[in-house]
């Protein structure tokens, strides 16, 4: 029998975890295989290729000599931090990698200290040594201050420490004697990750953390096995969060081998498995052999920061591009996400076709609507909203540490921008690379709804930008400026025509092309002015029977804007939603009719 290890991999966004994973399962008896030699080949998820991020936490396993290594891949962004928080509770040792260049960023605090609050002791990998201007030592200098302000132990403390070249397939111990494989990592993993002892006549106890689906299994949990042995057709007894006990069937268990899923007669202490026969099986349930037994503590999950309202889809053109259109449909989808994506809440009335979800961030929520929208379903979205907090007649909200790096040419600028957004500013530090310079700062999450596109102008597109959950404060009594330009709203339905276009293109920035379906109440463009117009967009040339002196002008219409999901949120205002189908995203005003909205701004202004 193998001796296992169970591990995880944390980092930072794009400090080259998955390319990472790559290379160690090529590195072991897996490598030789064919389909293990393509790239990022645990992004097994449509949008996780195409966004080039982890999403969802994944595993593997690997073997190397005695040992069985139970690796998972965790996302690193901090809005999938539900992923990471789950999943610690399966392993005995992190791997947390970190760029040679960047260091420490914001999403690399925030796992750190999650597996830090489990007692976990991480094993630390200053990844991409081979980048020019690499600082790998100034790095470890920046780890090292990270974990004393997090108050880890003497012995988190004394970490093992790896330098590798996850591109190149290279590791080493020391960067005089870098090796052109990974072994030295693969040493390092099994030398410091503590090995699972079995213990005699211990009672099963299984804890699930994730939940899986198969088309002929059907719901599949996956977690550690603490304590015990599980066999094939065993009945157990199952406590769920509510502290009620329910009996089940173990039909079939499987392992990771590699990226395959093995089927297995019985598995022991340290496995981490998957187990079918137990439909309604929810994560944190414990699943035990005795009926009394004392279930394992629930999984501590961090509560959702930003929500959204999302109904049917209720436009002039609703049903001509998806296939689900009901708020039952949604519903039902809705509740099958719920299973398996913890850190989503959903809340809604039976007679009310609303539904307010809430997650971690805007791009948590966008992936949910952008999967559903591939699957066919139409939706209508509002504005993202903050979450407040009510604490002893004070109201909290949300606040973020960002960090930003741009060229040092748009320091006034940002600067000037995040200012009026009520930032705080903490640190200002220069890069290594030429004329480029990192601001810090603490901000309210309110401010950075709508950030991304403005952030993106200011810079011309060469700013990054990173930030991740700080602390719950109390709210400043201060507004916080929105959009300041308005939108051009189309007054009729048709087809758009490049004529009127054509002159459209003198007020602002257009979201349509020529022949384009729109309806009345339809956002067609951004206006140049801070005021909303309501224009014309169907009217085409009027003809005679005369014949013209001269040449007509050329219409030469402007490539329209492309509207993503994340661009819509961080653009529309209160009073707009954002029409989602399979083939397009629009825009809109909630009431359609000019007549509508005159009498709801005098509400609002009464």
């Amino acid at each position: 029998m193998k001796k296992i290890k169970n591990i995880a991999i944390i980092a930072h966004v794009d400090h080259g975890k998955t390319t990472l994973i790559d290379k160690l399962l090529q590195a072991s008896e897996y490598g030789k295989k064919e389909k293990y030699q393509e790239d990022r080949i645990m992004d097994s998820n449509y949008l996780e290729k195409e966004r080039g991020i982890t999403i969802l936490s994944k595993h593997t396993s690997l073997f190397w000599k005695k040992y069985k290594i139970n690796i998972v891949d965790t996302p690193g962004h901090a809005d999938f931090a539900g992923e990471v928080e789950r999943i610690i509770s399966m392993v005995d040792s992190v791997l947390l990698i970190v760029d040679s260049l960047e260091g420490p960023m914001p999403q690399t605090r925030f796992v750190t200290k999650k597996s830090f609050s489990y007692n976990l002791k991480p094993i630390v990998v200053i990844n991409k040594i081979d980048r020019k201007n690499a600082r790998p030592n100034w790095v470890l200098n920046e780890i090292f201050d990270l974990f004393i302000n997090l108050n880890a132990t003497e012995e988190q403390l004394d970490f093992p420490i790896v330098y590798t070249s996850a591109t190149l397939g290279t590791s080493g111990t020391d960067l005089k004697n870098i090796k052109k494989n990974m072994i030295p990592l693969i040493e390092t993993i099994i030398k410091h990750t503590p090995t699972i002892k079995k213990k005699n006549n211990s009672k099963l106890k299984l804890q699930i953390s994730q939940i899986d689906y198969d088309k002929y299994l059907g719901n599949l949990g996956i977690g550690k096995i603490q304590s015990g042995t599980i066999k094939q057709n065993q009945n157990v007894f199952i406590k769920n969060n509510k502290n009620k006990t329910y009996k089940g069937k173990i039909n079939k268990i499987l392992h990771y081998c590699g990226l395959e899923k093995i089927e297995i007669k019985k598995a022991h202490t340290g496995e981490i498995i998957l187990i079918s026969g137990i439909e309604n099986i929810k994560i944190s349930d414990t699943v035990c052999e005795e009926k009394n037994a004392t279930p394992i503590p629930n999984l501590i999950i961090d509560k959702p920061t930003v929500k959204i309202f999302l109904s049917a889809n209720t436009s002039p053109l609703v049903g001509k591009e998806g296939k689900y259109l009901t708020s039952r449909q949604i519903l039902n989808r809705l509740k099958i996400e719920k299973l398996k994506n913890v850190s989503l809440k959903i809340n809604y009335k039976n007679d009310s076709n609303i539904f307010c979800i809430s997650g971690r961030g805007e791009l948590h929520l966008s992936i949910l609507i952008e999967t559903m929208r591939r699957e066919g379903f139409e939706m209508e979205l509002s504005r993202p909203q903050i979450i407040f907090k009510n604490y002893k007649n004070e109201i909290y909200e949300p606040y973020e540490n960002l960090i930003i790096d741009i060229n040092k040419k748009y320091q006034g600028n940002i600067m000037k921008f995040i200012g009026e957004k009520k930032g705080n500013l903490k640190n200002i530090t220069t890069s290594n690379e030429k004329d480029r310079i990192y601001l810090e700062y603490d901000i309210s999450s309110r401010a950075l709804i709508g950030f991304r596109s403005e952030f993106n102008n200011i810079t011309s597109g060469t700013g990054i930008f990173y930030s991740s959950f700080k602390k719950y404060d109390v709210k400043k009594k201060c507004k916080i400026t929105q959009r300041k330009n308005g939108v051009l709203i189309s007054n009729k339905t048709g087809k758009a025509l490049g004529f009127s276009l054509f002159s459209l293109q003198e007020r602002g920035k257009l979201f349509i092309s020529h022949g384009e379906q729109v309806y009345e109440g339809q956002i067609i463009g951004i206006h140049n002015r801070t005021n909303d117009l309501t224009v014309n967009c169907l009217s085409g040339k009027k003809l005679t029977n005369m014949r013209a002196s001269g040449n007509d002008e050329a219409i030469n219409l402007i490539k329209p804007i492309n509207i993503t999901l994340e661009k819509a949120f961080n653009f529309i205002n209160d009073d707009e939603l954002i029409e989602i189908t399979p083939k397009k995203i629009r825009l809109r005003k909630k009431y359609l009719k000019e007549n509508d909205r005159k009498k709801m701004y005098k509400k609002i202004i009464s």
